[in-house]
């Protein structure tokens, strides 16, 4: 025994003290989350968690990855996405994963699965290569109980809106979502919406709204959602913050300035943002929303009364003229089930391929006309690269896509649904130098974590989720555009997923690990 004991007081202490994990990284260039500058250092991942960070001698694993001083940094949470559909049919989201994406909150814009718990068991029979977290949202609510009628709801029908989410957040909801723009929220007064955020509210989730208006009535929209926070009591998410419309170019000022006051009141707001000059969306909001009441039988009837059509068409070119638009060349078809030969092409554009003059009134014309034949999803470029940047500086802003899990070469959808964290990281940070990288990737992971009470996501520390990237700061790119957008991000090395990895030396490896992040009521 004395010999045994002597022996071990001869050992090296670094043996002494060694320990195992599955995966250690070495030689990253950390950058942990928290928004503090970055520092050279390991990480070791046991068991799906990260079990330390830093000098880690000490450490062997299996698996060891030469970061060789290229960035580690939690995985990015996109908290702004509609995956419902698209994730069954490609759950391996390289989109997603590409930009370094490991975590999504789906449900957003009023838009949810109708029933979250058969969705969340969904999710984690199939095992994505994403996390998915989900809102509940009022538009899909407020169909179950009211269709699409345009009215406010009686109170047995605001009792029944307002059990199905609290029936939504006990099943794992974050929170609620609003599409104040689409139908049949738009039909929504302030006080459906306060009863509904109050149900969620009394599970702790928050209330994420794409507001009424992001135009010219942009500024009593915001002050809506944050009526709503103050009089439910509950954390406000603007979502896809912007100002839109020619009109409006450089009020960013004006409208951040609400949120900034909000904040500064004691009210807890936030927003997200896609860092592009275009929105995206369907081809029905150019049409004003009483006209889309019902379902499509009765906007087609609509349409074909010719005088309800003239009053639509006045309606639209009110709208155009609000904008300081003079045609409709800023709307580009994303996908046009009934002809794809228009994706990519302008109104103003198919207008001329149907033998029209090249006006206003008769561009409204084309587009009543492709409504009827079930509408089309769009982009709109319609912002002002100087907002979009002010906007990016605020420090309570969040990268939130706004994006499905695309069908490579279908249609022509927005980039944003491929590029949105390395254009940030390439276009914002590295050659605009509009903000750090540390701040950067502190939006893209703990503030987001923070916001929708992700607990054990969002940093690089001790028992956290091994949710990781790696990526290279000089060459991280976005590669889509609008005019070729299936194009996945460049620049990132390695992907973990819940100490998985799911990208390795830039490929996707096809593995699986994601799973549902359920809300606070469920802890």
């Amino acid at each position: 025994m004395r010999l045994i004991l002597f022996l071990i007081l001869l050992m090296p202490a670094g043996l002494l003290a060694q320990q195992t994990a599955d995966i250690l990284i070495r030689n990253g260039k950390i950058i942990d989350g928290t928004g503090n500058s970055w520092f050279y250092g390991d990480v070791a991942i046991r068991n799906g968690k990260i079990i330390a960070v830093g000098k880690l001698t000490q450490y062997t694993a299996p698996k060891v990855i030469d970061a060789k001083q290229q960035i580690v940094a939690p995985g990015f949470i996109d908290v702004h996405g509609h995956i419902e559909g698209g994730i069954f049919d490609q759950p391996t989201t390289e989109n997603y994963i590409y930009d370094g994406v490991t975590t999504v909150v789906t449900g957003n814009c009023g838009g949810s699965a109708s029933n979250l718990k058969r969705f969340f068991y969904r999710v984690d029979s199939l095992h994505p290569s994403i996390n998915v977290a989900s809102l509940v949202g009022h538009n899909t609510v407020r169909e179950q109980v009211m269709k699409r009628e345009n009215r406010l709801p009686t109170a047995d029908e605001q009792r029944k809106m307002d059990s199905l989410v609290e029936q939504a957040m006990k099943e794992g909801a974050v929170g609620l979502s609003t599409g104040l723009i689409y139908i049949p929220g738009a039909f929504a007064n302030t006080a459906e919406v306060v009863s509904l955020a109050k149900a969620a509210s009394r599970h702790n989730g928050i209330y994420a709204s794409h507001i009424r208006n992001e135009e010219n009535s942009a500024i009593e929209a915001i002050n809506e959602a944050i009526q709503v926070g103050k009089e439910a009591n509950i954390p406000v998410q603007i979502s896809h913050f912007k100002i839109g419309g020619r009109s409006n170019w450089g009020k960013s000022n004006i409208t951040l300035g609400l949120v900034e006051q909000a904040r500064k009141e004691g009210w807890d707001v936030t927003i997200d943002q896609y860092p592009y000059t275009a929105s995206s969306t369907n081809l029905g909001v150019r049409l004003p929303e009483w006209a889309l009441a019902g379902g499509q039988d009765s906007v087609k009837a609509r349409l074909h009364n010719p005088a309800i059509r003239a009053q639509i068409k006045k309606e639209m070119l009110e709208q155009l003229g609000r904008y300081k638009f003079k045609n409709y060349s800023y709307a580009v078809v994303a996908n046009y089930s009934a002809d794809s030969n228009y994706n990519g092409k302008s109104i103003t554009e198919i207008n001329k391929l149907m033998g029209r003059k090249s006006k206003a009134s008769y561009e409204a014309e084309t587009i009543m006309d492709m409504i009827e034949k079930g509408g089309a999803q769009m982009v709109y470029h319609s912002m002002n690269e100087e907002d979009v940047k002010y906007i990016m500086k605020y420090p309570f802003c969040m990268a939130g896509a706004d994006a499905g899990v695309p069908v490579p070469g279908k249609g022509m959808p927005h980039p944003r649904g491929y590029g949105t964290n390395a254009r940030i990281l390439g276009r914002y940070v590295r050659d605009a130098k509009v903000i750090s990288i540390e701040e950067a990737i502190r939006r893209m992971t703990s503030l987001a974590a923070q916001k929708f009470q992700l607990k054990d996501r969002g940093l690089l520390k001790e028992g956290m989720a091994a949710d990781i990237v790696i990526f290279d700061e000089q060459t991280v790119n976005d590669k889509a555009t609008f005019e070729q957008p299936h194009q996945y991000s460049v620049g990132f090395q390695y992907v973990l997923v819940n100490g998985q990895l799911v990208v390795e030396d830039g490929k996707h490896n096809k593995n699986r690990p994601g799973k549902a992040l359920l809300g606070p009521a469920t802890l």
